[in-house]
């Protein structure tokens, strides 16, 4: 999957780096090999491997909200 800025998932139950217990986060950049994210409920940033952010939302822990919307 491709990653841009600004786009937004809801986290499930699951999603062991959830450490604020936020429902979203947004992806603030993206570069080659990492994605920098910031939770709804911190001030704080993260920052994932590809490869992790990709597994994260391949077992459903993430789920692009845009995405969520168009199917619903």
């Amino acid at each position: 999957m491709e990653y841009h800025n600004n786009m937004e998932f809801e986290i499930k139950s699951g999603f062991l780096p959830n450490m604020y217990n936020s429902n979203r986060l947004k992806v603030l950049e993206v570069s080659g090999r990492s994605v920098i994210v910031k939770m709804n409920n911190s001030e704080n940033r993260g920052v994932f491997p590809v490869d992790n952010f990709d597994y994260w939302i391949k077992r459903g822990l993430l789920v692009n909200v845009n995405e969520n919307k168009r199917t619903s």
